[in-house]
């Protein structure tokens, strides 16, 4: 059965509708995240240790807010600047601090689920807030149809910090807080993780979950011609 659910939601309640929506797939915790390791390397890493290579169309981070991704346009990493995010009394903000853009997602995909659902390309982004005492770093896949995105965000519950080579590079070397959400939103994947020294613990939750959401929103808001009906 066809059910064109985004476009109700978008034609009842606009971002608020959306909001709602796309927030109840954040109600559960995020998944946890295994602390670094110091331990001395094997001789064979484990398929989930190596850091993601930039392309050639890496490039440096964007000053400005999130841009107006349209529908027909690629996905490149510089869609997305700085983080401010204000919705019923919560405000965040997040400082781009690394932007990556991938034509294809090999370099993220660890342990090849992404290959085994179309996964056509893929940026990265890596943030900093609260004076450095939190870190974020955001990937975000793109594949040909909704139900591709949905295989692989049921793929990667629970473990997408395996799955998915995002760069640790990019998050505390050891942290009081570190977590990971996934979900999928029209035919992307968003993978965002947070990790946070002592001193910004208390607040990782919920700006975890508002810049989760927050992502989910622009897909839907941004580009939902690409696919607005689910199967």
């Amino acid at each position: 059965m066809i059910v064109a659910l985004t476009a109700l939601l978008l034609l009842g309640g606009g971002a608020f509708g959306a909001y709602a929506y796309i927030n109840s797939s954040t109600e559960a915790p995020p998944t946890p995240i295994a602390q670094p390791t110091t331990a001395p390397p094997t001789s064979t890493p484990p398929s989930s240790s190596p850091e993601p290579s930039p392309t050639p169309t890496t490039s440096s981070p964007e000053p400005s807010e999130t841009s107006s991704g349209s529908a027909d346009s690629p996905l490149t990493h510089t869609e997305f600047g700085n983080w401010n995010y204000s919705l019923k009394g919560e405000k965040y903000a997040a400082r781009k601090v690394g932007g990556w853009t991938y034509d294809s997602c090999d370099p993220l995909d660890a342990e090849g689920v992404m290959a085994d659902n179309d996964c056509e390309s893929a940026v990265q982004l890596a943030y900093t807030a609260y004076g450095g005492n939190l870190k974020a770093v955001q990937v975000i896949l793109r594949f040909p149809q909704a139900a591709d995105a949905k295989k692989t965000a049921t793929q990667l519950k629970n473990g997408a910090d395996e799955k998915v080579a995002w760069r640790r590079s990019s998050a505390h070397s050891s942290f009081a807080y570190g977590a990971v959400y996934s979900g999928a939103y029209l035919n992307y994947v968003v993978v965002t993780v947070v990790t946070t020294n002592a001193s910004a613990k208390s607040k990782a939750r919920k700006f975890h979950t508002a810049m989760q959401t927050d992502r989910g929103i622009h897909f839907f808001m941004k580009r939902r011609d690409e696919e607005v009906v689910t199967s």
